[in-house]
């Protein structure tokens, strides 16, 4: 998509986000957001408006733009909405999944584990990240992975403070791994529930933060 469509200024602007160039609570200068991005302020302002709908981006009177914070009490409920729509896709990909999408789930688990054993918490973040994508790619469900996009983009942040909480992936692990054996074994039922173990999981560590956070 080129950059000088609304799309592409909308897509590149949400990639620079997510990828922590712009810090929650921070504005959004049009003036230098528009020499960044090679367009318009008319073209940037629709962009701002569809991250703003996107629950990225909020206006705020008089004051422009900013990168929305998500709370830990907010992304604790994104995950319990989560776990609704990533059961119900496990299950389908149970459902769907072929040979060679077997073959690529398990070398992300293989890859995963090797991250762990080699305490590489960004290679396995990344990692985890791929799986959740892959699982949705299986299923194939369009109207639940546009939904999960749009919440997991609100709380990478704060799944990205997890990865890195010490021991976190140990716990993680066996998790995706429970995961990837139900669906390449063709077992909606179990998948679901592994993927339902492995969210309330996420939720039961971000309510961990949140105590942790209040203490300092």
């Amino acid at each position: 998509m080129p950059q000088d469509s609304k799309p592409g200024i909308t897509e590149a602007l949400r990639a620079a986000i997510l990828a922590g160039e712009y810090a929650p609570n921070q504005r959004l200068v049009e003036v230098d957001l528009c020499e960044r991005f090679g367009t318009s302020r008319f073209m940037l302002r629709s962009a701002l408006q569809d991250l703003a709908a996107q629950g990225l981006v909020e206006f705020r009177h008089n004051r422009g733009a900013r990168v929305r914070e998500v709370s830990l009490a907010e992304a604790i409920e994104i995950t319990e909405v989560r776990i609704m729509l990533e059961g119900l896709l496990a299950a389908r990909a149970a459902e769907r999944v072929t040979r060679s999408d077997a073959t690529e789930l398990r070398q992300i688990v293989k890859d995963m584990r090797a991250a762990v054993q080699k305490s590489e918490l960004l290679a396995y973040s990344d990692l985890n990240a791929r799986l959740h994508g892959s699982v949705r790619d299986i299923a194939a469900h369009e109207t639940a992975s546009r939904l999960l996009r749009q919440l997991r983009d609100q709380t990478v942040r704060h799944q990205f403070s997890l990865s890195l909480v010490p021991g976190r992936p140990m716990v993680s692990l066996p998790q995706h791994e429970a995961i990837v054996a139900a669906i390449t074994a063709r077992q909606p039922q179990e998948a679901e529930r592994a993927m339902h173990v492995h969210l309330q999981s996420v939720i039961d560590a971000f309510r961990a933060l949140a105590v942790a956070t209040a203490r300092r």
